[in-house]
C-alpha cells in the first residue's frame, strides 16, 4: 500500500505538471489513455482500475497548480524546507571573529607597471598601506589591462569604471585620514555577474536578463565594500550558471585562448589568472568554482555549505550553491573568505564558524589521507602531476593514508536535486517561453535542463535527497578523522559527491600539461574547516610555486 500511494504521489504531480502547463493554457478532461502515456515517462505501470481511480485526483492537482501560478514569487523567496547537511555529531565552534592580519610595509613597488597587476593581495596591501601606491592608481592599472586584454577574453559583462574609481579615492581619503581598515583597504576585485550590485545589470549570463537590474546589494559585495575594497566590475557567468557560453560569447583560458574558461565562474577564474583584477569572487554548484580554477591555474575555494552568505545572488540549487573566493595564491583566499564569511541575518543556511589558521609549526602534525582508487585509476594526461604533487606534500612531513570515497550509491539520479531546484527558481522563465531566447539551445543547455526539470516527480526529488543524507554521513564519518583528503581534482565522483554533502574544497595549481596550460590537484575538508585547506595549502606553495605564473600575452 505504501508503494503504491508513493507511486500515485509521484505520478500526479507529473500529470499535474504536463497537462497543466500554462504555456500549452490546456483544459480539456484528463483521461485513461493520457495517464497511459504519461506512465512511460516514471516506468511506471498501474491496471486500469487504478487508474480510473487517479483521474479525479490529477484533475484537483491541475486545478492547484494553476491557481498557484496566479502568485507571483519574489527571488529571494526560498522554500520552506532548508538544506542541512550537518551530522547530528557535527560541533560547530562559534566564530571568533576577523583575524588580526599583519600587512608588511616593506613589499617594494615593481620598476615594471604590469607586474603590479600579479602581486598577492597581502603584497598589494603592503604597498597601499605604506602609501607606495595609492588605490586610484592601482585601480587605473587593472582598468587599463581590461580595456586592453578582455576584448579577448571576454571575462568582464559590465565593468563599474565610475563606482571604481569613486571606490578607490573614497579608500585613498580614508587612508590618509588614519582609517586604514585592513588588508583588503584600496584592492580593486571583480564579483561574479550572478550578484546584485544597484544601477548595473546583473544578468546572469543569460539573453533574457542582460537588462536586469536588481535594486540591491549582494551581501558579499557589501561586506568587501565595508572592508574597501573596490569593485571593478561583474565577472562573465555562463549562462545562469552553467558553463563558460554568455550572451556576448565564450569566455577564454588566458592559458590558451583557443579553450573556453569552463565552469560558470569562467570570469572570475579568466580575470584572476590574466591580472585584471586582484582577487574575485565565484559560485559553485557543482564544479563552478574548481574548474575554471583548474584551467586558468588560479587557487580558489569552495567553502562548506553554509559558511559564505548567498544573499543578493541568484539561486541555482538552494542545497547546493555556494559562493568563494578565487585568487593567485591560497594565502589570498585566506585573507578574502575572512572578510565575506559569517552571517547577514537573511541566508538561514548561513552559521558564525570559527575560522583558525594553522601555524607552520602544527601543519607536520595534521592528518591527511588522500582518495587511493582515484589515484590509481586516474588514466588522465595529468596523472603523473597528481602522483607527483603527493611526493611533494610528503617532502613537508606530509604523509597522506589511504582512504575511500564512500561507494554503493544511485548516482546517476542525484542530478535531479539541481535540476528540480533550479526548475522552481526559474519557473517564470519557462511558462512565460523566455527561455527560447537563451544563446544555448541543444540537449545539453541550461534552457533544455529547466524545460525537463518540470517532469521530475517530487517523490523521486526527496527520494535522492534521502539518499542524500546517507551518503552525508558516511563522508563526513570517513573524513572526521582526518583534517584534509587529498584528490584528483577529476577523479571518479569526488567533485559530485562534496558538492552534494556541502564540504568544502580548493583547487591548488600542481603544473603545466604537454601545452602549457595548468593542471591542480584538490584538498577537501572538514565542514567548516577552511582553515587548515588553506595553510596546508598555503605551505604547499611556497615550495611548490605552480602558482601566479603569468599567462602568455597578458603580461
Amino acid at each position: 500500500m505504501i508503494k503504491n500511494f508513493r507511486l500515485l504521489l509521484g505520478l500526479g504531480v507529473l500529470f499535474g505538471v504536463i497537462f497543466g502547463f500554462v504555456l500549452a493554457k490546456k483544459t480539456s478532461a484528463i483521461g485513461k489513455d493520457d495517464v497511459k502515456a504519461a506512465q512511460k515517462l516514471l516506468n511506471l505501470e498501474f491496471n486500469e482500475r487504478e487508474i480510473d481511480t487517479m483521474l479525479s485526483y490529477l484533475t484537483e492537482n491541475r486545478k492547484g497548480y494553476d491557481s498557484m501560478r496566479n502568485f507571483s514569487l519574489d527571488n529571494d523567496i526560498e522554500p520552506a524546507i532548508s538544506f542541512d547537511p550537518y551530522p547530528m555529531d557535527l560541533e560547530i565552534v562559534p566564530s571568533k571573529g576577523l583575524h588580526v592580519w599583519q600587512v608588511d610595509e616593506n613589499v617594494k613597488l615593481p620598476k615594471n607597471r604590469n607586474e603590479i597587476a600579479f602581486m598577492s593581495v597581502m603584497e598589494l596591501a603592503g604597498l597601499i598601506k605604506s602609501r607606495q601606491i595609492s588605490s586610484v592608481e592601482l585601480t587605473k592599472i587593472y582598468l587599463e589591462r581590461i580595456k586592453k586584454y578582455d576584448p579577448k577574453l571576454l571575462s568582464f559583462i559590465t565593468v563599474t569604471e565610475d563606482l571604481a574609481m569613486t571606490q578607490a579615492q573614497k579608500a585613498d581619503e580614508e587612508i590618509a585620514a588614519g582609517n586604514y581598515k585592513g588588508p583588503l583597504h584600496g584592492i580593486p576585485y571583480g564579483i561574479k555577474d550572478l550578484a546584485a550590485v544597484p544601477d548595473y545589470p546583473t544578468t546572469w549570463g543569460a539573453a533574457p536578463y542582460k537588462d536586469q537590474v536588481i535594486d540591491e546589494t549582494a551581501t558579499i559585495a557589501k561586506k568587501l565594500e565595508e572592508a574597501g575594497a573596490v569593485l571593478l566590475g561583474k565577472l562573465v557567468s555562463g549562462s545562469l550558471a552553467r558553463g563558460d557560453v554568455w550572451f556576448g560569447g565564450k569566455t577564454k583560458n588566458p592559458w590558451d585562448l583557443t579553450q573556453g574558461a569552463t565552469g560558470s565562474s569562467a570570469g572570475s577564474g579568466s580575470a584572476t589568472s590574466a591580472g585584471l583584477v586582484a582577487f574575485s569572487i565565484g559560485t559553485e554548484t557543482l564544479g563552478s568554482i574548481i574548474s575554471p580554477s583548474t584551467r586558468c591555474g588560479v587557487t580558489g575555494l569552495r567553502p562548506t555549505f553554509g559558511a559564505v552568505s548567498r544573499t543578493g545572488f541568484m539561486t541555482l540549487s538552494w542545497s547546493m550553491d555556494k559562493v568563494g573566493p578565487i585568487c593567485r595564491y591560497a594565502a589570498d583566499c585566506a585573507v578574502v573568505f575572512d572578510y565575506i564569511r559569517g552571517q547577514d541575518g537573511m541566508d538561514r543556511s548561513v552559521h558564525d564558524a570559527s575560522f583558525e589558521l594553522v601555524s607552520e609549526a602544527e601543519l607536520k602534525k595534521l592528518k591527511v589521507g588522500y582518495f587511493y582508487s582515484q589515484f590509481e585509476s586516474d588514466t588522465s594526461a595529468n596523472h603523473i602531476h597528481n602522483k607527483r604533487t603527493l611526493e611533494e606534500f610528503g617532502k613537508l612531513g606530509i604523509e597522506p593514508q589511504k582512504v575511500e570515497l564512500p561507494k554503493g550509491y544511485p548516482f546517476s539520479v542525484f542530478d535531479i536535486i539541481l535540476r528540480a531546484e533550479s526548475g522552481a527558481f526559474f519557473d517564470e522563465l519557462i511558462l512565460s517561453g523566455r527561455d527560447s531566447l537563451m544563446v544555448e539551445q541543444d540537449k545539453s543547455s541550461r534552457a533544455n535542463s529547466l524545460r525537463q526539470s518540470r517532469f521530475i516527480p517530487a517523490v523521486e526529488y526527496l527520494q535522492a535527497n534521502r539518499h542524500r543524507r546517507l551518503l552525508i554521513e558516511e563522508l563526513h564519518a570517513l573524513i572526521k578523522d582526518y583534517d584534509v583528503i587529498i584528490s584528483p581534482t577529476f577523479g571518479g565522483r569526488q567533485m559530485l559527491i562534496t558538492n552534494l554533502t556541502g564540504h568544502p574544497a580548493l583547487s591548488l595549481p600542481n603544473g603545466f600539461d604537454k601545452k602549457g596550460r595548468p593542471t591542480s590537484i584538490t584538498l577537501v575538508g572538514n565542514y567548516f574547516g577552511e582553515g587548515k585547506l588553506l595553510a596546508l595549502a598555503e605551505a604547499y606553495q611556497k615550495k611548490n610555486p605552480y602558482h601566479g605564473k603569468v599567462p602568455k600575452g597578458v603580461n
